[in-house]
């Protein structure tokens, strides 16, 4: 009599905690937030595998794109590798980017020329986008014309570069850049604090949320503080307060 009453009880919870279940899932599946992921120059996707890791943990749809950085200029670029990636969140409610250097400068690129309705929020993690001195002293440089590609050559400093002729931008973003260098003679070339490849000053833009870290241009998509400051910004639209 006994172990029958607790099958049975067993056999209740069971048909009772099971819909439960599929309703988590159900609603964990169809979540309408994407975000793409745009590497930087001379890196692949794999350089933001941490960043797609913690983003899905977080209930995003993430599309981490690979695109051969140094082999197409940046029109190009966006042409060929940011506009696939956008057409493949056909049932996005809110598309984010979250971008490591010359990823920022494709993505206000596209989106200057292809504005999104459901567009959500742009974070940047050291963006040229005013320019660099390195690409202003070595981008003519055989070596580095055959070694970076067109698009390292369009990150100057110059009135006339795609990041100084690119518009303010008209949607949210967030910015964070690093402060510490391990390269002492780009460091040279650039004025004023640096990561080693993009000055503070460069990433900036004006009215946009700001964020410094002592991390180098090359590590800073793997900075744990950096990828939760990425997901409180999307979740709360601001980057996490430091201690005092």
């Amino acid at each position: 009599m006994t172990t029958n009453y607790l099958r049975l009880l067993l056999a209740t919870i069971l048909v009772i905690a099971t819909p439960l279940v599929a309703i988590g899932v159900e609603n964990n599946t169809h979540s309408k937030d994407y975000v793409i992921l745009l590497h930087g120059l001379g890196r692949s996707s794999k350089s933001m595998s941490k960043i797609e890791t913690a983003l899905k943990k977080n209930g995003y749809i993430v599309k981490n794109v690979g695109y051969p950085s140094r082999q197409y200029p940046i029109e190009l670029l966006a042409e060929k590798y940011v506009a696939p990636a956008v057409n493949q969140c056909t049932d996005a409610q809110t598309i984010h980017f979250v971008t490591h250097s010359l990823g920022g400068i494709l993505t206000r690129y596209y989106l200057a020329k292809n504005p999104l309705h459901n567009l959500g929020k742009v974070i940047m993690l050291a963006p040229p986008n005013h320019g660099s001195e390195i690409v202003d002293t070595l981008g003519n440089f055989v070596l580095y014309k055959w070694w970076l590609g067109p698009a390292f050559q369009q990150l100057s400093t110059k009135p006339d570069s795609i990041p100084n002729r690119l518009q303010p931008p008209d949607f949210r973003v967030g910015i964070i850049t690093g402060t510490k260098s391990v390269n002492p003679f780009f460091s040279h070339l650039i004025s004023g604090d640096d990561d080693g490849k993009v000055s503070v000053k460069s990433a900036e833009i004006q009215g946009a949320p700001f964020k410094k870290v002592h991390v180098t241009h090359t590590w800073i998509m793997k900075n744990n503080a950096v990828i939760n400051d990425i997901v409180h910004f999307l979740k709360f639209d601001s980057f996490i307060t430091n201690d005092a």
